[in-house]
């Protein structure tokens, strides 16, 4: 492979010897990622690095580690895994069950795209509740913009009174981990932020906080987010494919089987 036509900080690949289409060595951001990292480092480590371009420190690996584990699984009840499941129920191929878990989990409503406008938010408010309540009481301006405009505060749940016991655990968790300050002063500040926004606080929010803490961007926290939640819809995905329709788990609908005779 000719390096001048791959462009790329990321990557750094060395031919084998006797065969330029095999690779002898592969570095990520100059770390040999066989010769060295494989066996020592954790997943998440290579995530880091990968988006990050340096190797994280034991509490950036730690809290990260904890945020997969948070959100490895949304659940059956989370919109995108259910687009996994009835693809899987339908005997879809698996890139087709996970595709349909990104594009419903790519959204404002507690998907990446809220992550990234939560993100945002972070940057501009950081822990100033005057500019949160400016902020989350403004019309966010989606000109020129393939999104439409949010339904409901940022970061925060449309549906429910109270913010969710999960969600509350891994904050407190989160909060405990983090070496920055966000997830910190989010967990002393929920409530406030709560009647600011007229709604509880969400798994989106909480996320975005955690990837902000971590350094980094809004696009890489996005991306982040989507990829975290796959696993989840992958297993329910199979799960459901072994099942069967006849046992989905369908939402409830009342039919009106007089409705020919009222005729």
């Amino acid at each position: 492979m000719n390096n001048e036509f791959v462009r790329t900080r990321i990557w750094q690949e060395e031919p084998e010897l006797g065969n330029e289409f095999g690779t002898r060595v592969a570095r990520c951001h100059g770390y040999d990622v066989y010769g060295e990292m494989l066996g020592q480092a954790r997943w998440v480590d290579m995530i880091y690095l990968l988006f990050r371009g340096e190797a994280p420190s034991t509490a950036e690996a730690d809290l990260l580690e904890t945020l997969a584990v948070a959100f490895a699984n949304p659940g059956p009840r989370d919109l995108s895994v259910h687009a996994a499941m009835c693809g899987g129920v339908g005997g879809s191929p698996s890139a087709s069950c996970l595709m349909a878990a990104l594009a419903v989990g790519a959204g404002e409503l507690g998907g990446g795209r809220e992550v990234f406008m939560a993100m945002e938010f972070w940057n501009t408010c950081d822990t100033d509740l005057n500019t949160w309540h400016s902020k989350l009481n403004k019309t966010p301006d989606t000109k020129a913009s393939i999104w439409p405009i949010p339904e409901h505060p940022i970061g925060f749940a449309p549906h429910g009174d109270i913010v969710t016991t999960p969600a509350l655990q891994t904050l407190e968790c989160l909060a405990k981990l983090s070496p920055g300050h966000r997830l910190p002063w989010l967990a002393e500040n929920r409530s406030s932020l709560e009647k600011i926004a007229g709604f509880p606080l969400a798994f989106s929010g909480i996320a975005a906080a955690a990837l902000a803490d971590l350094g980094f961007t809004p696009e890489q926290g996005e991306m982040l987010h989507l990829l975290l939640r796959l696993p989840g819809a992958a297993a329910h995905a199979l799960e459901q494919r072994h099942h069967g329709y006849k046992k989905f788990p369908f939402f409830k609908i009342e039919l009106n089987t007089n409705q020919g005779e009222d005729a």
